[in-house]
């Protein structure tokens, strides 16, 4: 119920101001209160401010006392009030309740994120009846852009990029109407006033550009011959093909250098969806819900029937495929509305750049940055503000969700810190980078910006940095980076600090402190947190990555690591695998014969230099790292022994083992080496090379690759259980954590907790914020809140 005067005898006149802070702005809460202030008798007037949405009412005590209950428990479903208070001001006698223009000043209120189309508009979208029939922008109140249209708070249609587009009699009349459902609508408009529909052409074509429902038809047609599109969305371009023919897919992946890096797709409904793979109750509410992020499905297997209208070539090696359902009005009109002609009914959409750049969003930029890749543009002149990224999310079997790129749907949504932070910034790393600002109990995580070693990435962190703190209000008095001395996001802090403190955190300090802080642990008791990546600056200057802390927000104890071997010629060893498995074989004591599938994988003059390199030390760094022990397993299986993309290896092992799973027997065993008194050495370290030698017997006996990469994965859950039953021993600490990039493999994170859980362990996982290096600036935050780090 959200109107009807309040009964009783009457009284005088009570009038309050009344603040609302959260996420309140560009989610139709201006509407709601109008009618909620209607409904109950009252006068007054609503707006924005940089503070949130500001009210005032009057009329009878017990309407307004009413008003102030109801104006938090019965807002819209897209908003979030973090809070509700008001006071009492003088009446005014005044009639009627008004929508008056927003305010500016200091202050911060909460952007809404971008929301899917609703139901409502995708009913006139598909109606002919309805004047916005078709209508490639149609939104309202309760979905459609907000944050990649923002250009400033309040927000407001003058602060947004559609304040380029004046609405036309009809839209204006709908968007003074209280009754309406764009009443105060800041994105809407129609085919009369709203942005246009442009198809454009790659030079040599022949064809022709053209505009409106002539651009939709023919990017339809052109998609159903094999055509390469960029199709500008909401955040940025996409670049996308036919999922179903295997030669535009290949082209795709030839043009922008992709690699065998899986591609995300879109499904043109749930239907489509299931098809591609077995789906959860708690996966389709998530794909079809109003944030409609990238899930990453568990593919169906040979048994499980044909994975449907999809190419070999989108995700190969991959175990899982990353679908999202349509989330504006221009992808329902790709796949078409009933009667028109039939197409194709899963489209590869990845995101609009070549390899290792961010996200294109400018149209003059998509026309040369894109050129080559793409033999088409259909975009349009509403300009995009802010860039972002599609989110990736997986779901767990619980029902819990695991954010892995935090991004469209998900950000500028705040995350609750457990603890109070000076006003902020962390850079996070140099890898999937996300920035984030925080102030007091707040944390604002950024869009996805991407892999910093790239000019063009730097600008747009840059860029990114200026419109958070524009929109947020957060203006850092503390910086935060990571401990690496080559960081191009550290040596940005530090450039940038004016005078201002520059805390460095340690990066696994970060991931477990990020795990703790969103699990809403106050850091005053310590965790024993489990931190598995790729690579990490370890405070012995050797690259760490298989960590096992006991940490809290202000310190961190280094109690067991995977143990060292060396990591020849750094990057080459990443991108090649195989050298990887040579080296830990060399480690582990176990020869290089001919018959082990890594050994045959390279060249004799490539083992020799390896060798020497290996004898020498040259430009071997020691290195601890869980990632490049999946790396070297993987080779030494013979499933991947060159990386064309981040942790091909790792994902290509999950893979293997998912098949193989229930029914692969008990795992092998690590070695857990306790400290020597005298040797130096005050951690456990976890000994792979039993593992590797239980690896090599089994190929010799014809067992097959995906058993024993199930038998791996399991091996490494039983280390972490047994390591932090040893250590528990020691601390009396019964919650573990676990976090870093490794912990993307749902596998190995499943068999973890569930060991952990067996064993009495309360274990922490992430949620909100990726367990890579994209949740990293919020480890760094709260760690900094305490005063660690130099």
């Amino acid at each position: 119920m959200t109107g009807a005067p309040v009964d009783g005898p009457e009284q005088a006149p009570l009038r309050r101001r009344v603040l609302v802070r959260g996420v309140v702005q560009g989610v139709g809460f201006r509407p709601f209160v109008h009618r909620l202030a209607s409904g109950l008798a009252l006068s007054g007037c609503v707006g924005n401010n940089a503070d949130g949405v500001v009210a005032e009412v009057e009329g009878e005590p017990r309407s307004v006392e009413a008003f102030c209950q109801r104006v938090g428990d019965q807002a819209p479903p897209s908003a979030v009030v973090t809070s509700v208070s008001y006071e009492e001001v003088p009446a005014l006698g005044t009639e009627g309740f008004t929508i008056r223009p927003s305010e500016q000043g200091e202050g911060r209120t909460l952007l809404p994120p971008d929301i899917a189309t609703c139901a409502d508009c995708l009913r006139e979208l598909a109606d002919p009846r309805d004047r916005r029939h078709r209508h490639p922008f149609i939104t309202c109140t309760h979905c459609g852009p907000r944050l990649t249209i923002a250009t400033a708070l309040p927000y407001d249609r003058a602060t947004t990029t559609m304040a380029a587009f004046p609405l036309c009699p009809a839209c204006a009349h709908e968007y003074a109407d209280p009754a309406d459902r764009r009443f105060h609508a800041q994105p809407v408009a129609c085919p009369s006033c709203g942005p246009e529909l442009r198809l454009t052409p790659a030079p040599g074509t022949g064809a022709t550009r053209v505009e409106g429902e002539q651009a939709l038809a023919q990017a339809r047609r052109m998609l159903a011959s094999g055509a390469i599109l960029a199709v500008k969305g909401i955040g940025g371009y996409h670049l996308a093909c036919d999922a179903a023919d295997a030669d535009a897919v290949a082209t795709l992946r030839k043009r922008k250098a992709r690699g065998g890096k899986p591609f995300a797709v879109m499904a043109a409904d749930l239907a489509t969806a299931t098809r591609l793979a077995p789906v959860s109750p708690a996966e389709r509410s998530v794909l079809a819900g109003r944030l409609r992020p990238i899930v990453l499905l568990r593919r169906r297997t040979a048994t499980g029937g044909q994975p449907g209208p999809l190419a070999a070539e989108v995700c190969p090696g991959s175990p899982d495929v990353g679908v999202m359902l349509p989330y504006t009005p221009l992808h329902q009109l790709l796949f078409g509305l009933p009667g028109d002609p039939p197409g194709p009914r899963v489209l590869v959409m990845t995101s609009g750049n070549r390899s290792g750049e961010p996200i294109v969003t400018d149209d003059r930029e998509a026309l040369t940055r894109l050129a080559g890749v793409a033999d088409a543009w259909l975009w349009h002149d509403r300009a995009i503000e802010v860039p972002c990224d599609d989110s990736v999310v997986r779901v767990r079997p619980d029902g819990s969700e695991t954010v892995l790129r935090r991004s469209r749907g998900y950000a500028p949504s705040p995350i609750e810190l457990p603890v109070a932070v000076r006003p902020s910034l962390a850079v996070g790393g140099d890898l999937k980078n996300t920035l984030c600002l925080a102030e007091d109990r707040s944390a604002w995580f950024s869009p996805h910006i991407g892999d910093m070693g790239d000019l063009e990435t730097v600008r747009a962190f840059e860029r990114t940095e200026r419109r958070m703190r524009a929109l947020t209000g957060v203006a850092p008095r503390v910086l935060v980076a990571d401990r690496h001395p080559g960081y191009h996001s550290a040596h940005w802090a530090s450039r940038h600090a004016a005078g201002r403190p520059l805390r460095l955190v340690q990066h696994h300090h970060a991931h477990i402190a990020s795990a703790m802080a969103e699990n809403g642990l106050d850091g005053h008791a310590p965790v024993i947190g489990v931190a598995f990546d790729g690579t990490g600056y370890g405070d012995d200057a050797a690259v760490w990555g298989g960590e096992v802390l006991l940490a809290d927000y202000d310190r961190y104890r280094r109690l067991a690591h995977l143990a060292y071997v060396p990591l020849p010629g750094a990057d080459a060893a990443v991108t090649n695998p195989c050298r990887m498995a040579l080296s830990h074989l060399r480690t582990a004591g176990i020869a290089w014969d001919a018959d082990l599938p890594c050994v045959a994988a390279c060249s004799s003059e490539e083992r020799q230099l390896l060798g020497r390199q290996l004898d020498r030390g040259l430009a071997c760094v020691p290195t601890s790292s869980m990632g490049r022990l999946f790396d070297a397993v993987s080779s030494l299986t013979g499933v991947c022994h060159r990386a064309g993309y981040e942790a091909q290896a790792a994902i290509e092992l999950e893979a293997a083992a998912a098949t193989a799973w229930t029914d692969s027997g008990p795992g092998y065993t690590f070695a857990l080496r306790r400290p020597v008194p005298g040797s130096g050495r005050s951690a456990t370290l976890l000994d792979p090379a039993p593992v590797l030698r239980a690896i090599v017997t089994d190929l010799r006996h014809g067992i097959s690759r995906a058993v024993i990469a199930a038998r791996f994965h399991r091996a490494v859950a039983g280390a972490v259980a047994a390591v932090c039953r040893l250590h528990r021993r020691e601390s009396a600490v019964y919650t573990a954590a676990l976090s870093g990039g490794v912990f993307a493999n749902a596998l190995l994170e499943e068999a973890c907790t569930e060991q952990l859980g067996g064993s009495g362990f309360a274990v922490l996982r992430h949620r909100q914020a990726p367990p890579g290096d994209g949740g990293l600036a919020l480890g760094q935050l709260v760690v900094a809140a305490r005063g660690a780090g130099p």
